[in-house]
């Protein structure tokens, strides 16, 4: 069985391109249901699908594959020439798309290394193939070795740790100085990208009370339903800024948002209470004079960006730990699927000696007709046992063999001295010729 992926990413392809390959659940489903029912079932035994903003991936296990056909099978799900996305398109099998899938577990493949939602997507990919019956043994076990590598960098390294986009840094800095923030009041002004990123990057460190202030309500209110939040127009953020304890401001507007001014006013009912000011917009919206008033803390996109790149420079510096760590689990998953490839071999030497031993029985019983049925099954479970105990050694050999540089050569010598037909295939983890038979 051999082990293929298709796929474009952010490294591959632009934008405009991922939007139109992405997949929801729903045509995740879809298309993992058309394997059943469409002529590549008859080479593809096996499939998973990834789809992400950043990411399409489809995983097959199969014992012959064009990729061609893949690429079919991928423009019709999506509606898109193949010749569109052809280019960008990356094809790997056996171990490299195995050490592949590993990297993108990890987050090494990450648009921001390290990022922890791929892990969990990754893990929603293998549910959705397994609620389609199209996850079976191979996809299963690479993709279950694949998470468990994933869950050990995050745990073992500090890879996720420091925040590495700018919206999660602002939660993170506005906590540092905050103390916890789980019941602090923040407000986020602006409803754009990177004004939702800030809120969800809030929600996750359990801030409950969040509103949302935009110039149209109805922009605010979207984003709020989506992360059960507040939400409210501009004409209330004077009210905003003297209940918030953090305020973070993303818009797109070409003046200053909030002022010196306003920020002191927000102070006069609440002299003694901190007030955190984080602006993540460009240009700025946030008046940095306001840093004048007691009390009031004032960080802008320099401030971020340079605790941004120290942040980059130490998820950078746990790589060579991950990739250790990826070269332990992916040397076990090599060698589960070595052991596997081996099964087919020790299968035919058992399928063979069965037949001898079933063959000269007969002969044998011939030659004794007046043996009672008694007598009879007693020798037909003396020569089963014979040929069990005959073959115990070899064949458990065999699978300890299996995951060894050597395997192929054991694989030969062991269908000449059993006399087995040799097999032509290519193993799918060598490229080599590969002595057994897909399974």
């Amino acid at each position: 069985m051999r082990i293929h992926c298709i796929g474009i990413n952010h490294n591959t392809a632009p934008l405009s391109l991922r939007e139109k390959m992405a997949l929801d659940e729903d045509a995740t489903r879809a298309a993992l249901a058309r394997l059943a029912c469409g002529h590549l079932a008859r080479s593809i035994a096996e499939m998973i699908i990834i789809s992400t903003c950043n990411r399409i991936e489809i995983y097959t296990a199969s014992h012959q594959l064009a990729y061609a056909d893949l690429e079919d099978f991928l423009s019709d799900v999506r509606g898109v020439a193949v010749d569109e996305f052809h280019p960008h398109l990356y094809r790997l099998q056996g171990m490299d798309a195995a050490r592949h899938l590993f990297d993108v577990t990890a987050g090494l493949d990450s648009l921001v290394i390290g990022e922890p939602q791929i892990l969990g997507q990754v893990t929603r990919a293998l549910e959705l193939a397994r609620g389609q019956n199209t996850a079976g043994p191979t996809l299963n076990r690479l993709f279950q070795s694949a998470i468990h590598a994933g869950k050990r960098a995050r745990t073992e390294t500090a890879i996720s740790r420091n925040p590495a986009s700018v919206s999660s840094l602002a939660a993170s800095v506005a906590e540092k100085n905050l103390g916890s923030i789980k019941t602090a009041s923040v407000v986020v002004i602006g409803a754009g990208e990177m004004a939702e990123l800030t809120v969800e990057a809030l929600r996750k460190r359990g801030v409950e009370k969040i509103r949302v202030v935009n110039r149209t309500l109805e922009r605010a209110q979207e984003v709020a339903q989506r992360w059960g939040a507040e939400s409210s127009t501009f004409e209330f953020i004077h009210e905003a800024l003297s209940n918030a304890d953090i305020v973070i401001s993303s818009t797109g507007a070409p003046h200053v948002i909030i002022t010196a001014d306003m920020a002191a006013r927000a102070m006069q009912a609440r002299p003694q209470r901190p007030l955190i000011l984080m602006d993540i917009a460009l240009p700025r919206d946030i008046d940095p004079d306001a840093e004048n008033i007691p009390n009031v803390k004032v960080f802008d996109l320099d401030h971020l960006s340079a605790k941004l790149e120290d942040s980059l420079a130490q998820r950078m510096s746990q790589v060579p730990q991950v990739k250790a760590i990826l070269a332990q689990e992916l040397a076990e998953f090599e060698a589960f699927m070595q052991s596997l490839e081996m099964l087919p071999i020790i299968a035919d030497i058992r399928q063979q000696a069965e037949i001898i031993r079933a063959a000269e029985l007969q002969k044998s019983l011939r030659h004794m007709p007046d043996l009672t049925d008694r007598e009879r099954e007693r020798i037909e479970l003396l020569t089963q046992s014979l040929v069990k105990k005959i073959l115990d050694h070899p064949t458990r050999r065999l699978k300890d063999e299996a995951a060894c540089p050597h395997a192929p050569e054991y694989a030969t010598v062991a269908r000449t001295l059993f006399g087995l037909q040799p097999d032509n295939g290519l193993c799918g983890f060598s490229g080599a010729a590969c002595p057994i038979a897909a399974d």
